[in-house]
């Protein structure tokens, strides 16, 4: 089994914050790929399904960013899983928007959610790093990251979640170059 964690914040005055674009990963994902009900547990929302052969359990913490690292801990725990098993799928202000990289462990870059995950579990797992853009200046970061997608943005956002969707499956099977390069090539059409 394989836990894919989406960072977020509960509630719907965050839904559509670029702070949010993991959990609205984990949606498009969830739908495209049929996954179960939603069920309230690990301190946050998960359903299960599978990506190909794969069974994998999608996690939204509503545990707030900041904390995270306690729903993904208590997931991993009860499956008994290393942190080998875990994808967390953030917001990255060092990317330009719309683009979407994979790294495999590092540091969080100031990010709370990221942070967290680290002090619960260590630095040791996957990251599908979605890119958000930056503001410009460090002062505007907290209100750009909590901040909404413009109306202009929303065509893009759309075309980048379906096709995070579309190619989940190279994910799923471990081969993240394949699946970093159909993303592109689907943003590019």
């Amino acid at each position: 089994m394989q836990i894919w964690t989406g960072l977020g914040n509960p509630g719907p005055k965050y839904a559509m914050n670029r702070h949010n674009v993991g959990f609205m990963s984990l949606d498009v994902i969830a739908d495209m790929h049929d996954f179960g009900p939603v069920q309230k547990k690990f301190q946050g929302w998960a359903q299960e399904g599978r990506i190909g052969t794969q069974k994998i359990l999608l996690l939204k913490p509503a545990t707030f960013m900041n904390e995270s690292g306690r729903s993904v801990a208590e997931a991993l725990r009860f499956y008994k899983l290393g942190t080998d098993a875990l994808t967390v799928f953030h917001d990255e202000l060092d990317l330009a928007p719309f683009r979407v990289k994979i790294k495999q462990s590092g540091g969080t870059a100031g990010h709370n959610g990221l942070r967290s995950i680290d002090q619960h579990l260590g630095p040791e797992f996957r990251r599908v790093r979605i890119g958000i853009g930056h503001p410009g200046h460090k002062d505007r970061v907290t209100g750009y990251v909590l901040g909404n997608y413009a109306k202009s943005e929303q065509d893009d956002l759309v075309d980048m979640l379906g096709a995070i969707a579309a190619e989940a499956e190279w994910l799923a099977k471990g081969d993240d170059a394949r699946f970093m390069s159909d993303v592109a090539v689907r943003m590019q059409d």
